[in-house]
């Protein structure tokens, strides 16, 4: 027998460690697959009515999907308290918390809806904007115990549990929009229901909660050196772009929809189509990364994007709606997780509360504007629903062109420096 090169012990023993760590991270991302199915459904139920719901009442037609917008403005306002609750005590007491906001906000804005008070259904959509937040930590929990190797693949399944939201969601919202006498007043109380089975996940997940810094341990970048750096700036600027894009067109989708003459039902496939291209790709998305290059993703994201406003602005049948917002969410993949993945990679663990709270602050801070200026474009932008959607689909392309030109300018400099 010839003995054992010199290292291969420790080799040995390294991947045994890399394999327990990956181990432990796929159960992890196995729970955050099946909150973002259970937990992530109300999303897209929420996108479907809640614009719907906001025109109904709203004295103004142009404050229409306000609500939406009070949900990203709380999503951006708690990313930063959220991420240092959990830098602080860990991923579980988040989500746990976040679950709980959603099951208030629903729970506030179902008796909004009794009472038929604007205002307090604005109040429940805020409130609902902390559980939004903290959905939006489930792609970097996913990456806490993976392996360098298993990292993009980690983020991109428990992007994948979105599938199973974009299935039950809307479908949801087939079943209970007009149940009652109150519309949309049933699709709230199954907004609570699912808040409350899924917060019972957390319960499995496995990630420790980070060491309390010790006086003499490293602090980290600054926020501004973080934003300098950058990679990480490049990679803030393509996951605002993607996001808020992406948003920026899907807030006044239902709206376009059934100002077009077409109805709910119609408007609830829609956003169907939408969320499993938003969601299916992830199965893929994370092998396509470390096989071409999180750049290239990116890239990649960007133009579908182009391409679904391209799509969107040659008419208004049923199937241009279709084909723009099935590409509208498959640019949103692939921009997304992969400036996720770009972000996962570009700061050190001491960094990550930090860094990924502002992230997010910065994120829904973009995703906010889009929201708010997309019920302006689609209801005060002409006197048709068609020019509405015109103009929602026109503001794209100067948001396109900065992080395409971000991109390019990141993937030059090394040549350059």
């Amino acid at each position: 027998m010839h003995p054992p090169a010199p290292g291969s012990s420790k080799l040995a023993m390294t991947d045994t460690a890399l394999h327990i760590d990956d181990s432990r991270a796929k159960r992890n991302v196995a729970v955050l697959v099946a909150a973002q199915a259970i937990l992530g459904a109300q999303m897209p139920m929420i996108f479907v009515v809640g614009g719907l719901a906001g025109q109904s009442l709203a004295s103004n037609v142009c404050f229409a999907t306000l609500p939406i917008s009070l949900i990203v403005l709380g999503s951006m306002l708690s990313a930063t308290p959220v991420s240092h609750m959990m830098q602080r005590f860990g991923r579980r007491a988040g989500f746990m918390i976040g679950a709980l906001a959603g099951a208030i906000g629903g729970l506030v804005g179902a008796y909004g809806l009794y009472v038929a008070s604007f205002p307090i259904f604005l109040a429940g959509s805020f409130i609902t904007g902390t559980y939004m937040s903290a959905q939006g930590f489930y792609r970097f929990a996913a990456a806490d115990t993976a392996s360098d190797t298993f990292r993009p693949k980690a983020i991109s399944y428990v992007m994948a549990g979105g599938l199973l939201s974009a299935i039950i969601g809307p479908q949801l919202v087939k079943l209970t929009s007009q149940a009652m006498v109150i519309p949309f007043f049933g699709t709230y109380l199954a907004v609570i229901a699912l808040n409350l089975v899924g917060a019972l996940l957390f319960l499995l997940l496995d990630i420790p909660k980070p060491p309390i810094p010790s006086e003499d341990a490293p602090r980290g970048r600054s926020r501004m050196e973080l934003l300098k750096t950058p990679r990480i700036a490049v990679a803030v600027i393509c996951a605002m772009v993607s996001y808020a894009l992406m948003n920026l067109v899907m807030t006044s989708t239902p709206l376009a929809v059934v100002g077009c003459g077409f109805d709910e039902g119609n408007a609830a496939d829609v956003v169907t189509a939408h969320v499993l291209a938003m969601y299916i790709p992830s199965f893929f998305t994370g092998h396509l990364i470390v096989r071409f290059g999180v750049e290239k993703i990116v890239a990649t994201g960007l133009i579908i994007l182009a391409g679904a406003g391209a799509v969107a602005l040659s008419g208004v049948e049923l199937e241009h709606f279709f084909v723009a917002l099935i590409l509208l969410g498959l640019g949103w993949n692939f921009g997304f997780i992969g400036a996720t993945t770009m972000l996962a990679g570009a700061h050190a663990p001491h960094e990550r509360g930090r860094m990924q709270g502002l992230n997010d602050l910065l994120v829904f801070g973009g995703v906010t504007f889009a929201s708010l200026a997309s019920g302006g474009l689609m209801n005060c932008s002409g006197s048709s629903a068609q020019a509405g959607w015109t103009a929602v689909n026109l503001a794209m392309a100067p948001f396109l062109m900065l992080a395409g030109a971000a991109l390019i300018w990141l993937v030059m400099r090394p040549r350059t420096a």
